[in-house]
């Protein structure tokens, strides 16, 4: 039917893994990097990453904000201005360690999740439930010195129809485990995958190309809109390898790339049909269940 073709949403791309996503009556905010180019993000253990691009945005530009979603705290996806920019009352979804820390910062309602526990936003007839999925930031041991990630899958409902499945990949590595998340919530509209190819110290820490089209792979979204490949000296996988290697599966149509400050819209075309989970159910408005 044409209106299960109709945009449930839209993103408009910030820069590195800050996007904009307006999904129904909501407004989302992810991993704020509003540093200038020329200045440098704290990666932890006295490492910096200078940043080579400007966003697209400025904190003052934004519209208001249902909340935040912080795949983990490092200082490429929540910066000094972010700090010192955001409202303390905004809800940030987040990792537990993560929220421990922005907690002592003021952000009194941030709310770190476990994986597979989630957080829910109701308004009128609409839900959006937020997700938290695996993620791992870096390789064997390296990956418990690294800030823990996590991943997100977004669901946006209209009157108990599902209208959009949305996954945000985070600062994840390529693992065969991640199979479970489509497992456990198929049809994916529309996945925002990490890039970069970031090495610190010589190991691979977020995904390079190979790794993000084994990723759609895996996944199988009916669209993939990458970020987070070219905004800093630490990011050596450039978009054009991603690109490369999804032309050599076929898979490069599923792609639609993004330049900052291009907004896409997000249909939900598996959304015919498609009811609530069995854990629907009664909640208050803009609040957690879990």
């Amino acid at each position: 039917m044409a209106d299960d073709l109709q945009p449930a949403g839209q993103v408009t791309f910030v820069g590195t893994a800050t996007t904009l996503l307006r999904l129904g009556g909501f407004t989302l905010l992810t991993d704020p990097n509003f540093l200038h180019a020329g200045e440098h993000a704290y990666l932890g253990y006295g490492l910096f990453s200078r940043r080579l691009t400007n966003p697209a945005l400025h904190l003052t530009e934004l519209p208001e904000l249902d909340a935040v979603l912080l795949s983990h705290l490092h200082g490429d996806h929540f910066d000094r201005r972010a700090r010192h920019g955001l409202p303390r009352s905004l809800p940030i979804i987040t990792t537990p360690q993560a929220q421990r820390r922005l907690k002592r910062w003021g952000f009194g309602a941030a709310d770190g999740l476990a994986t597979w526990e989630r957080y829910e936003l109701r308004r009128g007839d609409e839900r959006l439930t937020i997700t938290s999925v695996p993620g791992h930031h870096g390789p064997g041991l390296l990956d418990r010195l690294l800030p823990p990630v996590m991943g997100s899958i977004i669901d946006l409902e209209r009157a108990g129809r599902r209208l959009l499945r949305l996954y945000v990949t985070g600062d994840t590595l390529y693992r065969p485990e991640l199979a479970e998340i489509p497992a456990r919530f198929p049809g994916i509209d529309a996945m925002l995958v990490h890039l970069g190819g970031t090495r610190i110290l010589g190991f691979l820490v977020t995904m390079d190309g190979r790794q993000g089209v084994d990723l759609m792979r895996l996944v199988n979204p009916k669209v993939t809109l990458p970020i987070h490949y070219d905004d800093y000296r630490v990011f050596r996988s450039p978009l054009t390898d991603f690109l490369g290697a999804a032309a050599r599966h076929d898979l490069r149509p599923a792609i639609q790339t993004l330049r900052r400050g291009d907004t896409r819209p997000l249909i939900g075309a598996a959304s015919a049909g498609t009811e609530t989970h069995a854990w629907q159910g009664a909640s208050t408005d803009l609040s957690r269940r879990r």
